[in-house]
Order: C-alpha cells, then sequence, then structure tokens
C-alpha cells in the first residue's frame, strides 16, 4: 500500500503570458517551472499564432513533458500554460490542461486552478451532442460553457462572465482566445492571480508573482477577486464581473505558495517567519535545537529559534530530487520511507532535546514515520511545533484534502495525536495566532479547513462524502 503524504496536495498552477517577437512557448515553459510545486501530474502549453492555436501537453512533471524540439512547435504571440494536480477527475492525460475547445470564434484554450462545487449541475446545462466532454473534469465543462455564451452571440469578454456567473467555486482562471488572453477570477479570490509586466509591451498573468520573476516580469498588481482581464495586441482592459468579498485561502500562506512569492504585500518566507514567532510565544518548550521539516517548515522554525533563543539547526536533510515516481519500493522500503525524502543528520541530533517544526499534518502517517527515524538517530526528546492549526475539515475548493475521516485532527484531540505521533509533547498555532501574523483582517482569508466554516456552500451530496464526522469540531 502507498502511503500518502501528510500533506495537503497541492491546487493547480497557470500561466499566461503576451509577448509579440518572444518564444512564448518558452516564456510559458520558464513560468510553468516556476510554478511545478503546484502541481506535479501533467503539465501543458497551448500558443496562439495568427489565430491558429497549437497545444502540447502530456503527464509529467514541466522538464519531462517538454522538450526543446518540442517547443519550437508551438509558435505564436501569446501562450496559456498549466501545471495539474487532480482535485476533479483522475490523474490521466485526457484530463491535462489547458483544455482546448471550438466555438464560434475559434478555438479557446482554458488553464483552471480551483474547483467548483456545482460541477454536476453544470454538466447537465451542456448538450452532449453539441458540447462533448472528453474528461472528467469541471475544466472541460467551464470551457465548454464559454464556447456555448459565444456560440449563442457573445464576444469573448461578455461569454466568459456568462460562464463565471454559473459556476460556484474557486476559479482562478488563463484563457487563451484567437483574440487575446483572458483572466478572471472568482469573487472570493480563493485562488490567487497575480498580473506582471515584460518590457514595454508584454504582460503576463500567473499563480504566484515567482512565476513573474523567472522570465524576469515585473509586477503589477494581483487580479482582484471579481475582476476579469483582458489582454490583446490592441491594449489591455480590465472590469469587475462580481461584488468582491476576498476569501484567499490561507493555506496558500502558509503552505501551498513558494516562500519567495509576495501575497497580501509581502514575502511569504517572512509571513511564515512570524508564524514561527508567534508559536514560540503561545507554545514555548525547553529544549536544545530547533530543526524544521524541509523545506515547508524552514521558516517557521527559523522564527520559532529567534522567539525562543533556543538555537536552528538543519537536523534533517531532505533528497530534493525525489519527485513523484511510479516505481514503487519494496515492503521493506515502504516500511522505512520517509528515509527517502528525509535523512537525519545523526551527529548533530545525538542527545539532544528538539523541537521538529513543521508547517502542518493533515493524516499524521508520515510525521509518525520522521519521529522513530530521529528516534533512531539518538534524539533525547521530541517536541513537534507545527505552525497552522489542527485541519479538521476537508476543502472543496481546489485542495485534496481526504474525508473527514481520515484526517487526524478531526476523529483524535491533541493529547491522542501526540501519543500516536509517539512524540514527547505537540502543540499547534492558535486559528488566531495564524490570522493575525497576516497583518490583515481574519475576514479576508478562507480557513475552512480549521473551522468548517465554508464561504461557498457545498451540495449536500458533496457534504455527505466528506464530511463523514462532521460532530467533531
Amino acid at each position: 500500500m502507498n502511503i500518502r503524504p501528510d500533506k495537503p496536495e497541492e491546487a493547480c498552477g497557470v500561466f499566461g503570458v503576451y509577448a509579440p517577437g518572444q518564444e512564448v512557448a518558452k516564456l510559458a515553459y520558464f513560468g510553468l517551472y516556476a510554478l511545478q510545486h503546484r502541481g506535479q501530474e501533467s503539465a501543458g502549453i497551448a500558443t496562439f499564432d495568427q489565430g491558429r492555436v497549437h497545444c502540447y501537453k502530456h503527464m509529467g512533471l514541466v522538464s519531462q513533458v517538454f522538450r526543446e524540439e518540442i517547443l519550437r512547435e508551438l509558435p505564436g504571440q501569446w501562450a496559456v500554460g498549466h501545471n495539474r494536480y487532480s482535485t476533479t477527475g483522475s490523474s490521466r492525460v485526457v484530463n491535462a490542461q489547458p483544455v482546448v475547445v471550438s466555438s464560434r470564434l475559434g478555438e479557446l484554450a482554458l488553464a483552471h486552478n480551483g474547483n467548483l462545487v456545482n460541477t454536476l449541475e453544470l454538466r447537465q446545462q451542456l448538450s452532449p451532442e453539441r458540447y462533448p466532454l472528453y474528461s472528467t473534469t469541471d475544466s472541460e465543462i467551464m470551457a465548454q460553457l464559454l464556447a456555448q455564451a459565444v456560440d449563442g452571440g457573445a464576444d469573448w469578454v461578455t461569454g466568459a462572465v456568462q460562464m463565471a456567473h454559473q459556476c460556484q467555486g474557486a476559479f482562478s482562471l488563463v484563457i487563451g482566445t484567437p483574440a487575446g488572453i483572458l483572466g478572471l477570477r472568482d469573487s472570493y479570490g480563493v485562488r490567487p492571480l497575480v498580473l506582471g509586466t515584460l518590457g514595454e509591451r508584454g504582460l503576463v498573468l500567473a499563480s504566484e508573482t515567482c512565476a513573474l520573476d523567472i522570465i524576469g516580469a515585473d509586477y503589477l498588481r494581483e487580479v482582484e477577486p471579481g475582476e476579469w482581464v483582458w489582454i490583446t495586441p490592441e491594449g489591455f482592459t480590465c472590469g469587475q464581473w462580481q461584488r468582491a468579498q476576498r476569501k484567499l485561502c490561507v493555506f496558500e500562506m502558509i503552505y501551498f505558495a513558494r516562500p519567495d512569492s509576495v501575497m497580501e504585500g509581502g514575502s511569504l518566507y517572512s509571513y511564515r517567519r512570524r508564524l514561527g514567532e508567534v508559536l514560540a510565544q503561545e507554545a514555548p518548550v525547553s529544549a536544545d535545537l530547533v530543526i524544521a521539516v524541509p523545506d515547508s517548515g524552514v521558516p517557521a522554525a527559523i522564527g520559532f529559534a529567534q522567539a525562543s533563543g533556543i538555537p536552528y539547526a538543519e537536523g534533517l536533510i531532505k533528497n530534493r530530487y525525489v519527485g513523484r515516481t511510479f516505481i514503487q519500493p519494496t515492503q521493506t522500503m515502504r516500511e522505512t520511507g520517509i528515509r527517502m525524502k528525509l535523512n537525519p543528520l545523526r551527529d548533530v541530533l545525538q542527545s539532544q532535546r528538539v523541537v521538529v517544526v513543521d508547517d502542518s499534518i493533515v493524516r499524521g502517517t508520515t510525521s509518525r514515520k520522521l519521529v522513530r527515524a530521529l528516534r533512531e538517530a539518538g534524539v533525547r526528546e521530541v517536541h513537534m511545533r507545527i505552525s497552522s492549526p489542527p485541519v479538521t475539515h476537508p476543502c472543496f475548493y481546489g485542495i485534496d484534502t481526504d474525508n473527514q475521516d481520515q484526517l487526524i485532527a478531526a476523529r483524535l484531540s491533541v493529547s491522542e495525536i501526540s501519543q500516536h505521533l509517539e512524540v514527547d509533547s505537540l502543540a499547534y498555532l492558535s486559528w488566531a495566532g495564524m490570522l493575525a501574523a497576516t497583518g490583515e483582517a481574519p475576514q479576508k482569508f478562507c480557513s475552512a479547513c480549521f473551522t468548517g466554516d465554508y464561504p461557498i456552500s457545498p451540495p449536500d451530496t458533496l457534504k455527505r462524502s466528506k464530511l463523514m464526522l462532521e460532530h467533531v469540531t
């Protein structure tokens, strides 16, 4: 049995670039390369050249899917790209994006980050003869809804707005068309989307600012919740299709996005370091060393060490070349599977009382393996500190968290989790502390995975399938 990791699985990454005179396929490649952390199952790029679309997508990492000769076969003046982690629809090449469909005004290519909660209802609104669905994704339904609106007489922007009004859930979209690139964000802004400039005329849309940095683009601003942007050779226009009700996923700030990306006016490294500082104040402990679970726990561990005065050390070495593999380890390797990605430094850890800082625990599987590996390395005491509250509820907006009965904090108390993990002590950051560290109003964020307070109400059927333990809070 292949054990799933303790982390919630990533959202997807979207990218779009208008750059006449440049190799837009290569720009999209590097943009997706910077967004690889957001999805490792498939990658795709669609370019538009004089109204004609060229698209290539396949299973695997960006560097595995694309080669120089493939990128040379993707000419154009603008491009859209996508990295996928499956939240709706299985991990198959037919579900890879961008989704390309035909319309009255030509082919469109849609890249989607997020997840809809009314997918089944929307599916029934499409004629299978005129708007066939070949995948099992909500993204293809959105693309066909846009085609349907355009076929009904709408232009690209009006059609996208009509489509967006039908969709309930989280969606940050980058849509390539023969006329230009559309960016669109749901009114809650659950998933991020930013806008940048490239040279004198180029414009870029991306899930995170790190994708702008890699191609030398400058950050302009975020696409506002409920906003559309329209990039064409004639210029740039934007508008509000629905009133903003800002609810950025706080897990983007805690874990998903890269630490060098900018959100809410600052780098996420700085925010995560502040989480560690608050955690040290809320849950002090007597220890010899602070170590991080790399890489996502590093900023919080540094903040914890600085606030507590306990020295920070590297106690776990990460093998950064371990990605998703189709080769299954032997049973013996599975039993010590944590060593494949993390290996303890014995001479650093021997006989030490150690604070282990991580950003989250979802299932508790690999965390327990990690603690055992630390004990075997000679650690005298293991004190685990988590820089977010307990994850007690599943996400319906583009994060692949399990049914509630598989979330360890939904089933067990903190003391019971501590016993399960075999640690000397365990403490989580408080919900209030997590939000206070943002420096923003708490109501600006979605924290439903910690509270069960869903800003976009999922249908009862979806709730019943995931909220197995709704009586547990």
